[in-house]
């Protein structure tokens, strides 16, 4: 990357680049860095009180990772469906994460249990929060020219925790997502919200994480109403459009208001009795 000095590109599967680059949507680089074959980079790993995915780490790794099935559940059900099988098994939830789409299911998922970023140049390695990676559609805080976003991690889910990821798109055509939400919950005893964290898109111009939402339901009760109660208070906070590739600003309200209590009832349940069944991967 030194020796192109910005004219080199990082990649991980590269799903992405090549096709914006096939339709003109991306010059063409002169070279591209492929982190696939670094040794160390393709494993999941346990390391100071936190899951760490290596860059080269595909969706389909992700998917049947056991330690991320059990404490990182939502992130097995956004990486679960992205594309394909033949898209899972080559691109990257770091690729996913760099390219800064506001839709991009894993980093919805990734961005609900609060992950972060490592960042490598050749200065230094460092760790940021996955927020300051977005600066806008496509736009990323990382130079894809003279650094590699080399890990990300979180911390997993405890006991009495819990996580889900829905996703409502178009059945037919460009599987385009309408709005995809993920949601974490950590329960007290007595099932009491000690606290919570929301994220959704596409719903601006970065992923966003409800946090009005998110305040809401702290101290509260796990239960319907207070469910309803902060999908109403994402509502009043986040800003909808409507797209004619996606759907109408009516339409997905109507979803945010329909799913996400069913999301958050679902973190409810498996953060109680520890059950971390992925639903919905490979559709």
């Amino acid at each position: 990357m030194g020796h192109y000095d910005g004219r080199a590109q990082v990649v991980g599967g590269g799903t992405d680049l090549l096709l914006e680059i096939q339709q003109g949507r991306h010059p063409v680089v002169e070279a591209m860095v492929d982190t696939s074959r670094i040794k160390g980079l393709d494993l999941i790993t346990n390391d100071n009180d936190h899951i760490v995915i290596g860059c080269a780490v595909t969706h389909t790794q992700i998917v049947n990772a056991e330690p991320i099935i059990r404490h990182g559940t939502c992130l097995v059900e956004s990486c679960g469906v992205i594309g394909g099988p033949q898209v899972r098994n080559v691109a990257t939830l770091a690729g996913n994460v760099a390219h800064a789409l506001p839709a991009g299911d894993g980093t919805i998922g990734l961005l609900a249990l609060d992950g972060e970023v490592e960042v490598t140049d050749a200065n230094e390695c460092r760790w940021i929060p996955m927020r300051e990676v977005f600066l806008g559609p496509g736009k990323s805080s990382i130079d894809h020219h003279r650094s590699i976003l080399t890990r990300l991690r979180f911390k997993p889910t405890e006991t009495r925790a819990g996580s889900a990821f829905a996703r409502v798109m178009r059945p037919q055509g460009v599987a385009l997502p309408i709005i995809s939400m993920a949601a974490r919950l950590q329960l007290g005893d007595d099932n009491t919200i000690i606290s919570a964290r929301i994220s959704l898109g596409p719903a601006g111009p970065v992923p966003y994480l409800a946090e009005t939402a998110m305040a809401v339901l702290a101290n509260g009760s796990a239960n319907a109403g207070q469910f309803e109660k902060a999908a109403q208070a994402v509502l009043s906070a986040v800003q909808l459009r409507t797209s004619k590739h996606r759907a109408s600003q009516e339409y997905r309200a109507e979803m945010i208001t329909t799913h996400l209590p069913l999301i958050l009832e679902r973190a409810a349940e498996r953060a109680c009795n520890g059950d971390a069944v992925p639903v919905g991967v490979g559709q």
